[in-house]
């Protein structure tokens, strides 16, 4: 498997990393990018919910197990 380089500079987050911040042109941009995938994101899941309804109210089910099994 060839060796892949990350595009994202993680080291940016961590104190030191190289600068202070992004620019802010750039960090609007990504916060635009991201909230459109996850528009998109949430309508492909309505969407699937719709057309698969028995998948749906199973996953649903699952969810709830999860949730009454977790401990806060």
């Amino acid at each position: 498997m060839p060796d892949r380089k990350r595009t994202d500079d993680t080291n940016d987050a961590l104190p030191g990393g190289g600068h202070a911040a992004p620019d802010a042109g750039a960090e609007a941009a990504r916060r635009r990018r991201r909230a459109q995938f996850l528009r998109e994101l949430h309508e492909a899941k309505e969407l699937r919910d719709r057309v698969q309804p028995r998948r749906a109210r199973a996953e649903r089910m699952r969810q709830a197990v999860r949730m009454r099994t977790f401990r806060w």
